[in-house]
């Protein structure tokens, strides 16, 4: 099951966007749910995740200017993306996931499909 990320847009560096991330049949409710981005030339990246029992993270990078939350009576996770600089410019997307041991450490890891993604494009 893809979920459908939608919400990005070109926003001036300092500025704020709310990315939304939906699927049916009580995927986001029964899951973790993670926000990735892949930047040009980069490889994709976790930006946040939230897991089913509520508990959220963030990578260094965000901390502090994103917030991911759901709401699972609207099948929804939000990324909530406060002060954007030009290096979050990416194609952001969502996955479910669960949390996993793996090289040593407890990290989430997606196990859905890719959907689209949305593009987020910060100007300086």
């Amino acid at each position: 099951v893809q979920l459908q990320a939608s919400g990005g847009g070109l926003v001036q560096a300092g500025g704020s966007l709310r990315l939304s991330c939906v699927a049916s049949g009580g995927i986001i409710s029964k899951n973790g749910i993670g926000w990735y981005r892949q930047a040009p030339g980069k490889e994709r990246e976790l930006v946040a995740h939230t897991t089913a029992g509520g508990t959220t993270n963030y990578a260094d990078s965000v901390r502090g200017r994103f917030t991911i939350s759901r709401d699972n009576a609207r099948n929804t996770v939000y990324l909530d993306m406060n002060s954007l600089k030009p290096e979050d410019t990416a194609v952001y997307y969502c996955n479910s996931g669960r949390m996993v041991y793996a090289s040593g450490r407890v990290q989430f890891q997606y196990f859905g499909s890719w959907g689209q993604g949305t593009q987020v494009t910060v100007s300086s």
